[in-house]
């Protein structure tokens, strides 16, 4: 692995365009539209994002088998419990949680590049769509209707 390669431009578009979900649905919740062609705003917007959490969970899992330790592991599903209890809360705290916790789960992942299980490109991507997430989330749960 080249630690300083530039980034694939895949991950780059697919990783903006997993953007989209996030910003749209958030506008929307904000905007106070209950439903967008029949699918409820708010859930969906809360499930998308409990699925994209398990989904940072498994780049950790898939790391820690190329070299990472024990606690790679353990911290690896707690993205996938914390978001399923965060589907639990009532509105407006589902998508705080659930926002909080994408936030933080970028930087909670700045130490896999550190740590040279991933390349440096990773550590700054995740910080860019983990914040445009986490943000549009939170603005969601504090201003959606």
């Amino acid at each position: 692995m080249d630690r300083d390669a530039p980034a694939p431009a895949a991950a780059l578009v697919l990783g903006a365009a997993g953007l989209i979900p996030f910003v749209g649905l958030s506008l929307l919740a904000i905007l106070g539209r209950a439903d967008l062609f029949g699918l409820p705003v708010r859930p969906a917007l809360a499930a998308y994002a409990a699925i994209i959490a398990s989904f940072l969970g498994g780049i950790r899992w898939g790391l820690a088998a190329r070299g990472g330790g024990g606690a790679d592991y353990l911290i690896a599903v707690l993205p996938s419990l914390l978001a399923w209890a965060a589907l639990a809360a009532p509105a407006p705290w589902d998508l705080r949680l659930i926002g909080a916790l994408v936030l933080a789960w970028g930087a909670v992942d700045q130490d896999l590049p550190r740590r040279g299980l991933a390349p440096r490109w990773l550590g700054r991507l995740r910080l860019a769509l983990s914040g445009v997430a986490g943000l549009a989330l939170l603005a969601a749960g504090y201003l959606g209707a």
